[in-house]
């Protein structure tokens, strides 16, 4: 993003964007608590950002990589927790019905995630730039999030991993499947858009916008 702050505090329609997700968390009727995992340093700061309207049962600092700081999360919550669902900052748009869908989907899984299928046709690319090949694009789905999983089946994949793996995972799904387990794709709605670049967060800001009516 080049913004000189972290991602969770850029502006987002008024407010810093970890603010939106943490809205539709807030909302849901599934949801007992809430730990933010935050860049080391900056606890205070997102937590200030936060405000007390928002129910937080702990602010971490994170790891060198996601899936460190996810490790840091799921070390946070109490030891009784049943069920965990992983959402990442950078998805501004979740909404409780989202968070509602992706946690049904756990019904006899090992994990549920939202996705999205894939539209694009995808090019292998070789030397200079040139394609290589064309991809077979069927059955081809984007991993978002949030993801969930049984608690004991996510600690036991976190558990199970050496540490350059854990390091070279980008998301949850992957740990729990190469340990067998079974992960249900969960239709996403198109605006459960990953803000990424500047652009991006002009397109979320006005869905954002036209979500909240004015006044």
């Amino acid at each position: 993003m080049g913004a000189g702050l972290p991602k969770a505090l850029v502006p987002l329609a008024g407010r810093p964007m970890l603010a939106w997700s943490l809205d539709a968390l807030a909302a849901s009727d599934e949801v007992d608590a809430i730990v933010l995992v935050a860049p080391m340093g900056r606890e205070a700061e997102l937590e200030h950002a936060v405000g007390a309207a928002i129910p937080l049962h702990r602010v971490v600092h994170g790891g060198t990589t996601r899936s460190r700081s996810v490790l840091a999360g799921l070390s946070a919550l109490p030891e009784e927790t049943e069920r965990v669902l992983v959402h990442d900052a950078a998805r501004p748009l979740l909404t409780p019905a989202l968070v509602a869908a992706v946690l049904a989907g756990l019904a006899g899984v090992d994990g549920a995630i939202a996705a999205s299928p894939l539209a694009d046709t995808l090019k292998r690319v070789g030397e200079g730039d040139v394609i290589a090949g064309t991809a077979e694009r069927a059955g081809l789905w984007r991993a978002e999030t949030p993801q969930a999983f049984p608690a004991a089946t996510l600690r036991d994949a976190f558990a199970a991993v050496d540490a350059a793996t854990l390091d070279a995972v980008t998301d949850c799904a992957g740990l729990v499947e190469a340990r067998g387990g079974r992960v249900r794709v969960v239709p996403s709605p198109g605006a459960n858009l990953k803000v990424t670049t500047p652009v991006d967060l002009e397109v979320a800001e006005a869905l954002l916008r036209a979500r909240v009516p004015a006044g």
